[in-house]
């Protein structure tokens, strides 16, 4: 294991949750040993890497109002959510935001957040730590060219859409170490095949997910290039595990796939084909992969370090959810 995710599962691990009997700390942005990054933490669009709410007010959350008040504000916020909240519909957070789950508990359930608007952008915004649940539309939706966004150590389950949404000219998204069960579609990536604005954006990196038993989207990809798709545990998926389609240029790598019978599929449905490059991944019960062509590297953008295929099932299972990181309270 590479010494860079060996000291992040130990942060996943071995961190316990922080107290709740001092909801105000200071925090002035992720947790120590844990930055944005992948494609949230490339310097582009007037943007260097994904800060979040770094060097606004912090506040604590107990109620949907309150949730709703913040993550609509235009300054910046670190925004703690305390408790299981019950929302109605989508919750639109606009730009410099981190929205951080207090220890194991903190859950959104009933709606979700969508990351920008038509009129206020949804940029530089972190969510970490957070339980979604029985959404009525979408989990979460990156959508309206939000960039730089950051989705780790979240747990997203039966919703009634989508679980995690990327689309409408949206990039520099980073979704790592996230657990997606007890739902159909997890991860959309482009908003449909007459979407084609979508072409030259959706630069996005997926890793250290669980997509456990989710049937499929992880991700269905549309358009976007490069897309990074690595280090991810694949179990028991029942329609396929990643899709590209519409000339998408995916790079599927050092993922582990169990009992999965289309781990990697280049066009899906009516969506015409898509380029996928795959390399360096196990499988297990599972089927061949399907390749075609060539896709631009990710490392032209950032630089990364793989785990070994073969140990991404106990490292994954081990370091994705909630529960899992810590706020820095000094």
């Amino acid at each position: 294991m590479s010494p860079i995710n060996r000291r992040r599962l130990l942060a996943g691990t071995a961190l316990t949750a922080f107290a709740a009997t001092a909801p105000r700390a200071a925090w002035a942005g992720p947790a120590a040993d844990a930055v944005a990054d992948g494609f949230a933490g490339v310097t582009a669009l007037g943007q260097n890497g994904t800060t979040g709410g770094a060097g606004g007010q912090a506040v604590t959350v107990t109620t949907a109002e309150a949730l709703r008040d913040y993550v609509g504000r235009k300054e910046p916020y670190v925004i703690s959510v305390s408790g299981r909240i019950e929302v109605d519909g989508m919750l639109t957070v606009v730009a410099n935001k981190t929205i951080f789950g207090i220890g194991s508990t903190a859950e959104i359930t009933g709606g979700g957040l969508q990351l920008g608007s038509t009129t206020r952008p949804g940029n530089n915004v972190i969510i970490r730590n957070l339980r979604f649940t029985d959404a009525s539309d979408d989990s979460i939706s990156v959508t309206n060219s939000a960039h730089h966004v950051w989705i780790d150590h979240c747990d997203l389950s039966r919703g009634f859409d989508g679980l995690l949404d990327i689309k409408r000219q949206s990039d520099y998204v980073t979704v790592s170490w996230n657990h997606f069960h007890d739902h159909s579609k997890a991860a959309l990536l482009g908003h449909s095949d007459s979407y084609t604005a979508d072409r030259g954006k959706l630069r996005v990196t997926y890793h250290h997910n669980f997509f456990d038993r989710t049937d499929q989207r992880h991700p269905r990809v549309r358009f976007g290039e490069p897309v990074h798709v690595y280090n991810n545990y694949y179990r028991g998926n029942s329609l396929y595990g990643v899709a590209s389609t519409e000339d998408a240029g995916v790079l599927v790598e050092a993922n582990y796939f169990e009992n999965v019978a289309h781990p990697v599929l280049s066009g899906y449905d009516k969506s015409g084909p898509g380029r996928v490059v795959e390399r360096g991944n196990v499988y297990v019960g599972s089927g061949t992969p399907q390749t075609l062509g060539t896709v631009v590297e990710p490392r032209t953008y950032y630089a990364y370090s793989l785990d070994h295929a073969a140990d991404v099932p106990a490292l994954v299972t081990a370091g994705a959810g909630v529960g899992r990181v810590q706020r820095r309270t000094s």
